[in-house]
């Protein structure tokens, strides 16, 4: 195997999923007092989304309450209920290629930008014969790390 060309830096977000939020925002927002920061929405993806944060500055987590638009549709961001971890990596594309030659499925769509306006792409929770390494039932998504990210971990 060769020499792994990129770090992952920590937990970007994790995103968990029902049929309504409100319940997810009460729980995480009202009684555990996470910070709200934004929404975000995506028919193509089929998610309406508030995003909550934890910790601060380059080392908070973001929190994703994520419902369906419809709740018959794919994706189907509520089930499972925990629908995937985000990581921070310091080198998106690398990773992607080494991961690729070494047997790791993606989810279609490639990198593109993601819900906090980094680039992103998804190990696919489960294998296939062509790429038989996955997130082991896990959907799990590489994110982009920024300058600020970078930084802070390079200290």
């Amino acid at each position: 195997m060769s020499a792994r060309p990129f770090r992952i830096l920590g937990v970007q977000q994790i995103a968990v999923g029902a049929r309504d939020k409100q319940a997810l925002r009460r729980l995480w927002v009202d009684l555990l007092g996470l910070e709200l920061k934004g929404s975000f929405r995506s028919e193509a993806e089929n998610v309406e989304e508030d995003i909550a944060s934890i910790g601060a500055g380059p080392f908070a987590v973001e929190v994703d309450l994520m419902q369906p638009i419809d709740p018959e549709a794919r994706p189907r961001v509520h089930d499972p209920p925990l629908n995937h971890v985000g990581l921070w990596v310091d080198d998106l594309a690398a990773a992607v290629d080494w991961l690729t030659g070494q047997g790791v499925r993606f989810a279609p769509g490639g990198i593109r930008k993601g819900a906090a306006g980094y680039d992103v792409c998804f190990l696919h929770p489960k294998g296939n014969d062509a790429a038989p390494i996955s997130g082991e039932g896990v959907l799990i998504e590489l994110v982009q790390a920024p300058p600020e990210v970078l930084a802070a971990h390079a200290r």
